[in-house]
């Protein structure tokens, strides 16, 4: 009787080990985050005098928090979009200007992060910044949300530009009042970008690149956007003032989900 108890207790700890084993397999499998294709490449790898600022890493954005996806703070994008950027600033350097980028590729789960918000009719908690005109109801009948972005096939990105030198960004507090994203330049978030009418990411009319309600120094500073990027290949979204996409597209039918973090780049296939 000892000796089958004995046994039977060998078999039960080995059966057990295999559970283990076969669970923790399972978890390393679950936890395998794909990669991008090789010719994905950090910007800052083409172009470090990009100025970077990752809304979607931060809480300062409609969703009021990280966005799904958004790992470390860093503009990852295809090698021809890259590549054309880095032809702009140079442009743009010996205007006195740089860019700055918002935000990059964008993983589907971002996106998928962006829908769910979207359809919480609850959650307005940054309404009075981004999008104090427009009812939440509407968002994806407007056109502000979409179940699928450009941004997810690589060569699509939100952009400003910054007088040099260029001033640092003050870091945004969560606990400080919203202000519209269209009052005036003095009044909103202090972005360190040069005054296109909107703070970055205004669902509102008045972020239309060409809105005539948009004159003086703001249109021409779009223009001076919008001319520079369009005289190397990338086409703006009319209405978003900061939305551009290089054409043509390396991957115009797929929409990627690796993070965005610089390990996505390591070892891509």
């Amino acid at each position: 009787m000892t000796r089958l108890t004995a046994v039977t207790r060998g078999l039960i700890t080995v059966f057990a080990a295999l559970l283990a084993a076969t669970a923790s397999t399972a978890t390393a499998q679950a936890k395998t985050e794909p990669k991008a294709p090789k010719d994905f490449v950090a910007l800052r790898s083409v172009d470090p005098t990009i100025i970077q600022e990752m809304r979607y890493v931060t809480p300062h954005n409609f969703v009021g928090e990280r966005v799904d996806g958004y790992l470390q703070p860093t503009c990852i994008l295809t090698r021809p979009a890259a590549q054309a950027l880095h032809k702009a600033q140079r442009k743009l350097l010996r205007q006195g200007y740089s860019l700055k980028v918002y935000d990059c590729y964008r993983p589907q789960r971002a996106v998928d992060h962006f829908v769910r918000w979207a359809e919480d009719l609850d959650d307005e908690a940054m309404k009075g910044e981004f999008y104090p005109n427009v009812d939440k109801t509407r968002l994806f009948a407007d056109g502000y949300i979409a179940e699928k972005s450009g941004h997810s096939r690589g060569s699509t990105l939100d952009i400003t530009l910054v007088r040099l030198p260029a001033k640092p960004t003050r870091p945004y507090d969560p606990e400080e009042p919203l202000v519209p994203c269209f009052a005036p330049k003095g009044e909103r978030f202090p972005d360190n970008s040069i005054d296109m009418g909107t703070g970055f990411d205004c669902f509102d009319t008045l972020s239309h690149t060409l809105d005539p309600r948009v004159q003086g120094q703001q249109r021409a500073n779009r223009l001076l956007l919008k001319n520079t990027l369009e005289g190397l290949g990338f086409v703006n979204l009319p209405e978003e003032w900061w939305h551009y996409t290089y054409k043509p597209e390396p991957y115009p039918d797929t929409y990627f989900d690796f993070p965005v973090s610089r390990k996505s780049l390591t070892g891509a296939h």
